[in-house]
């Protein structure tokens, strides 16, 4: 292949140990603690028969995360790397692997999280002011257009704007806990079962794990974590159990103030529960406290996101044009081609009627794919490369890195085969990217 890519030793990476144990639990809790709380509940809710399988399936997604973490952990401090997924893979399975990473992060993961994200801005904008039959869609299309076009322009979000964002996510998750516990006491809240619908225990797992999504980003900070032999086992286990309790408090509270039927009938439980407790009042000021926080996070991820293509046009020579820096000191053409692929993926959110659950669907198989490949690749490193220094070490090897793989096996089976029409759709996605990845070697 003639990429140009190439793997650099870690012991050329001037990363620095800065942390304390404290700032970096704090950092993945703020990185995973994310909007999709206030989507799947309703979605998990939908897929488990009764309010204590709802409530283990949220006890189990964190145990899943912490294995995981633990296992990322290794790799993130044995090999530090701006890369992260993608240098790892690229170290034990090669440059065609990496490149097909690379390729399922422009166009699945990356832009149907962008998707996704503004669809959550879009379900809750719609409680302000419904644009009609498609007005999440119509949200959706415009906040990715209107960030784009920010992005390209190169226009700086201070610290003061993110502060902004992150206060009004926090404000939304305290004021539903407290209205679902102490206020919305309505005589629905009492149902505890979902006598009229199909339940999947494994799809609803695979939306209780997106939601805790983001602590494999968050476990690259462990090669900047102080005496990170020592502590990562404490950054890990506080952080996950801290995010594990708040998604189990703003679940007791759905399920108290909705009970799981009423859950399972909205596509914005927050805003339903508020209106219960407060009237449409309190459904617009936490939909409006929701909304900001999502589209928030939604220019994080097309900022993100554009680097990685931008980086994917630096590696391989086919894909060149992206990786062009403009004028205004942003990567144009990864942006416009990321925002136009994440509008094609809303269109395809609208036409199933549910977008936030159809981008679900879409990115869910990739993802599980990578992850696994990820958990084996721990395997092959291991092997392959004995005497690398490992700063941090998965405790109780193999046996957490096995059943970190084998619940990616599970949830890769599950969302293959609950997910329908939008998981084939992803897979396709991706092996479209082969035909690309054999035309490198001769361009």
């Amino acid at each position: 292949m003639t990429s140009k890519t190439t793997i650099t030793s870690p012991r050329d990476s001037q990363i620095k140990p800065t942390l304390s144990t404290i700032d970096a639990g704090a950092l993945i809790v703020g990185m995973v603690v994310g909007v999709g709380i206030f989507e799947t509940p309703a979605l998990v809710a939908a897929n488990t028969a009764n309010s204590q399988i709802a409530i283990m399936a949220w006890i189990l997604g964190g145990i899943v995360s912490l294995l995981g973490a633990l296992c990322y952990a290794e790799l993130a401090t044995t090999y530090p790397h701006a890369g992260g997924t993608y240098y790892y893979l690229q170290r034990a399975f090669g440059p065609r692997l990496a490149f097909l990473f690379a390729w399922s992060r422009m166009t699945v993961i990356q832009t149907g999280s962008i998707a996704l994200l503004t669809f959550v801005f879009g379900d809750y904008a719609s409680q302000l002011w419904r644009l009609g039959e498609y007005s999440s869609a119509i949200y959706a299309c415009m906040a990715i257009a209107l960030l784009t076009v920010v992005n390209i322009l190169g226009i700086y979000q201070g610290k003061f704007t993110q502060n902004l964002l992150t206060l009004a996510k926090i404000m939304g998750i305290l004021l539903v806990i407290g209205v679902g516990l102490f206020i919305a006491t309505t005589p629905a809240a009492p149902v505890t079962s979902n006598p009229n619908q199909t339940t999947t225990f494994g799809l609803a797992m695979v939306f209780v794990l997106l939601t805790y999504g983001g602590w494999n980003e968050a476990a690259y900070l462990s090669a900047e974590v102080r005496n990170a032999q020592k502590n990562m086992v404490s950054v890990l286990l506080g952080s996950i159990l801290a995010i594990t309790l708040i998604y189990l408090l703003m679940n007791w509270a759905y399920l108290h103030g909705l009970g799981l039927a009423g859950m399972a009938k909205t596509q914005a439980p927050a805003a339903e529960l508020m209106r219960r407790g407060f009237g449409e009042t309190g459904a617009k000021f936490v939909s409006f406290l929701i909304a900001v926080s999502a589209f928030g996070a939604a220019n994080a991820t097309v900022f993100t996101g554009a680097r990685s293509n931008y980086a994917l046009g630096q590696d391989f020579q086919i894909f060149a044009w992206l990786g062009r820096w403009s004028r205004n000191q942003t990567p144009t053409n990864a942006l416009i081609v990321q925002g136009i692929i994440a509008i094609l993926l809303v269109g395809f959110g609208a036409f199933t009627r549910n977008g936030f659950k159809a981008m679900v669907d879409y990115t869910a198989p990739v993802f599980w794919l990578f992850f696994l490949l990820s958990g084996i690749a721990l395997f092959i490193l291991r092997d392959r490369e004995p005497r690398q220094v490992r700063p941090f070490r998965v405790p109780l090897y193999p046996i957490i890195p096995l059943l970190f793989c084998t619940t990616c096996a599970y949830l890769l089976y599950s969302s293959v085969n609950y997910t329908g029409i939008g998981g084939s759709l992803g897979l396709g996605i991706l092996i479209v990217g082969i035909p690309f990845l054999f035309l490198e070697q001769y361009w």
